[in-house]
């Protein structure tokens, strides 16, 4: 018997038990369906987080400092004299300052935006931000502690009518003039970066206890963003003298960790995930010990016409082998269904613009080649059976 002729004849054995065969099939499907939807939506995440970084540039370097429990700490005027020193290697920076949760006036109610961030006037151009309307902060309103802000569109369309510019809000006791707004970004949502309020870092420092988190700083290159590093390391550490204090990272650096966790996260998953395909192949092994047991007789009757050990074997070993792969084939639909429609659900929630799940071929090619590969290697045990028996016994069996 050919492999064409196995194909129909485990074809025509599913069909003549449906419920016994969709049994049969559903580790399979569930454990093909799981692994597909894991990895759509882990490389849908690693893309929108490269996408962002892409954005940032390939030349931010970000500097993190904890100095509690030092008596020396850092000042901002410690990070522009670094930048001014270096300017082959380090060309703008801004002190960012996050406020947290606080409560802002508009005109006519009160709101609590997503985040309330302090920058310096290099903030927008360092994080690519830009304005619809008016202008961002200057140089005078940093030094000078001026009360003026820089708000996004969500707040703009929802408290000022789309026409916040020149109007004022209320924030820690004083009146903050709205001098731009930016363009929007995630469709003017609530909770996104369209919900968010700039101020400038030395009013920002004021409202949270005079604390500076973290610096932004732009590299010359991408080329050189090792010796940027380096040189804000050394200062920092001249500073400290012990480097427990603070981080230096640069945005490839930040992107490589990311993708490095999410690689690590993406294969814990898929791996709880092929425990089903496990389950799966043991399903298909019981059945098909079944199944030999069914067609004793059917296995003496070809024995007696000269059929070989390899024929029975073969026969067998393909219907497991069928088995599991028409439960990959609805196991691959399912799984992109249930990719694109979880994907569609992520992006449309709060900070998770542009995120698309991402069916990959070779995921999918490797997830139906592992569902088959199971059902060929649980198959073999009963194949193997059915090629042993003894055609006389087999003819007796009732």
């Amino acid at each position: 018997m050919g492999i064409k002729q196995s194909f129909f004849l485990a074809v025509k054995s599913l069909l003549t038990s449906k419920v016994r065969a969709v049994l049969t099939m559903l580790g399979i499907i569930i454990g093909v369906a799981a692994v597909i939807v894991i990895i759509s939506l882990g490389d849908g995440m690693t893309k929108m987080m490269n996408d962002q970084f892409e954005s940032m540039g390939a030349n931010l370097i970000q500097v993190q400092v904890w100095d509690f429990g030092s008596s020396r700490s850092v000042s901002p005027e410690d990070m522009y004299e670094v930048m001014e020193r270096n300017p082959k290697y380090l060309k703008a920076v801004t002190p960012y300052v996050s406020v947290g949760s606080m409560s802002v006036h508009s005109e006519e109610e009160t709101f609590t935006p997503k985040s309330i961030m302090g920058g310096s006037e290099d903030y927008a151009s360092i994080q690519n931000i830009t304005l619809e309307r008016g202008r961002f902060l200057q140089y005078i309103d940093v030094l000078r502690q001026q009360k003026v802000c820089v708000i996004g569109s969500y707040i703009n369309k929802e408290y000022y009518d789309g026409d916040a510019l020149g109007k004022t809000l209320g924030l820690g006791g004083y009146n903050y003039t709205i001098v731009g707004v930016l363009t929007e970004s995630a469709e003017s949502r609530k909770g996104t970066d369209d919900d968010q309020i700039i101020i400038p870092y030395t009013n920002a420092m004021y409202l949270s206890g005079n604390r500076v988190q973290g610096y932004l700083f732009t590299g010359a290159s991408k080329e050189t963003a090792t010796i940027s590093r380096s040189i804000l390391e050394n200062r920092l550490l001249k500073i400290f003298g012990d480097d427990d204090y603070y981080m230096v990272v640069t945005s490839a650096e930040m992107l490589d960790m990311m993708n490095t966790m999410m690689g690590t996260m993406m294969t814990v998953l898929v791996a709880i995930a092929a425990i089903s395909l496990l389950v799966g192949g043991i399903g298909i092994m019981n059945i098909m010990l079944v199944s030999v047991s069914e067609r004793t007789r059917e296995i003496g009757i070809r024995k007696s016409l000269g059929a070989k050990r390899k024929d029975i074997r073969g026969q067998f070993i393909i219907e497991a082998g069928t088995t599991s792969a028409i439960g990959g084939v609805i196991g691959i639909g399912l799984g992109l269904l249930m990719a694109n429609g979880a994907g569609a659900l992520i992006g449309s929630m709060d900070g998770a613009d542009g995120f698309t799940a991402v069916p990959s071929v070779s995921a999918i090619a490797v997830a139906f080649g592992v569902s088959v590969g199971v059902g060929i290697v649980f198959g073999y045990l009963p194949a193997n059976k059915a090629a042993k028996l003894n055609p006389i016994d087999a003819l007796r069996y009732e």
